[in-house]
C-alpha cells in the first residue's frame, strides 16, 4: 500500500475509491499525568505525551490502511492527521486521505 501525502501520483492511473480514514482516542495514566504536570512548570518536552501520539498517529494509519485495504485500495493519497482534545489528558488522532485504485 502506497500511502503519501500528495495529491497526486506522476506516471500513475487510478481510479479514485473515496475517502478513507482510521482514529484512535488515547490517554497516559494517572501516574503518568502527574508526571507530566510537574513537566510543565520546569518546561520542556513532556515525552510521555510525545510518544504516546506517536503511537495513536501509528494505530490511525493503519486503521486507515485497513479500511483501503477492505476497499480494493492499492493507495492513499493526501494523507493528513489530525488530533483534538476528547476530554482532559485524552486524545483523538485521526488519519484520513483518498483511497485509489491503480488502472
Amino acid at each position: 500500500m502506497i500511502i503519501v501525502n500528495i495529491g497526486e501520483l506522476p506516471g500513475k492511473s487510478y481510479e479514485v475509491i473515496g475517502i478513507v480514514k482510521g482514529s484512535v482516542v488515547k490517554s497516559k495514566h494517572l501516574g503518568k499525568d502527574i508526571m507530566a504536570g510537574f513537566k510543565t512548570i520546569i518546561g520542556g518536552e513532556i515525552k510521555s505525551y510525545s510518544d504516546m501520539l506517536a503511537e495513536a498517529r501509528t494505530i490511525a494509519t493503519d486503521r486507515m490502511v485497513q479500511e483501503a485495504s477492505g476497499l480494493g485500495a492499492d493507495a492513499v493519497l493526501g494523507v493528513r492527521y489530525e488530533s483534538s482534545s476528547i476530554m482532559q489528558n485524552a486524545a483523538e488522532v485521526l488519519a484520513y486521505g483518498t483511497a485509489v485504485k491503480f488502472i
